[in-house]
């Protein structure tokens, strides 16, 4: 059965951010992630992760300013040395949370810079960062989302992502495959997981619409997680959702023919 990792950034939004660590080793999860730590001390999450038993799963790049639009650096020709400085950043918290796997945000592309400038710059910034992940024994991973939701995100197709390996060419860059944003984008779900398998190093799930839990929508995820299963993915499944009840984490869905480990 799949690995599941609660995304505190998602569940539980009745809770302050570091009462969810307690609330999902509560409810089984084994793991957790989030969008970012960086709010918080580090000594404090990891002695949350100790306390509670739970593996650090994933988490993200600092993405720079949130609040002002921003969701990554790493395609911004104008702010390499500010990319450099948040993987430094990122893996001083991965080191302290014993994470192993790094999503790289690229940014929402800037529409008066020409795009293959965007993408080498991306490249190049993912050059760097593949050679201190690898350095650090982490994973580093590129992820697609969906431009309905963030209109303009730099990267939003497997196909951009696998042209990113190709031209990169690098050994440790891998794939973060959230079912969510390729629904929306391109559908066909269970193909194209089996084809790009070689390169997902973690999946994230939604239901669509709505991007409530499995089961609200329209995604066959009883189908979808025993395809996992089947073609041998043993690799966490982040629960990045948000409850249709507003509150804890809605997990009646995994005691449906899908159980937690």
């Amino acid at each position: 059965m799949p690995r599941f990792s609660a995304n505190l950034s998602f569940l539980y939004p009745d809770l302050p951010f570091l009462d969810r660590f307690a609330a999902a080793a509560a409810d089984g999860f084994a793991a957790v992630e989030y969008i970012s730590p960086y709010e918080h001390p580090k000594e404090t999450i990891a002695a949350l992760l100790r306390e509670h038993g739970l593996t650090q799963a994933l988490f993200n790049f600092p993405a720079g300013n949130w609040a002002a639009g921003d969701r990554g650096l790493a395609c911004h020709p104008a702010r390499i040395a500010e990319f450099r400085a948040s993987v430094t950043r990122a893996l001083d918290y991965a080191q302290a949370l014993g994470c192993t796997r790094l999503n790289c945000l690229a940014g929402i592309a800037a529409p008066d810079i020409d795009h293959l400038r965007l993408e080498k710059t991306l490249i190049d910034n993912l050059a760097y960062a593949s050679e201190r992940c690898t350095a650090a024994g982490v994973k580093l991973l590129i992820e697609p989302i969906n431009k309905r939701d963030m209109p303009g995100y730099f990267i939003s197709t497997t196909n951009h992502a696998e042209r990113l390996f190709e031209l990169a060419g690098l050994p440790n860059l891998h794939l973060q495959c959230d079912f969510y944003h390729l629904q929306i984008m391109q559908g066909d779900l269970v193909h194209t997981f089996a084809r790009l398998k070689h390169h997902i190093a973690h999946i994230q799930i939604a239901d669509t619409p709505g991007r409530h839990e499995p089961g609200t929508g329209e995604i066959n995820y009883r189908f979808l997680l025993s395809e996992l299963d089947r073609l041998g993915y043993d690799g966490w499944v982040g629960c990045e959702y948000h409850p249709s009840s507003g509150k804890g984490a809605d997990i009646g869905w995994m005691a449906e023919g899908v159980a937690r480990r």
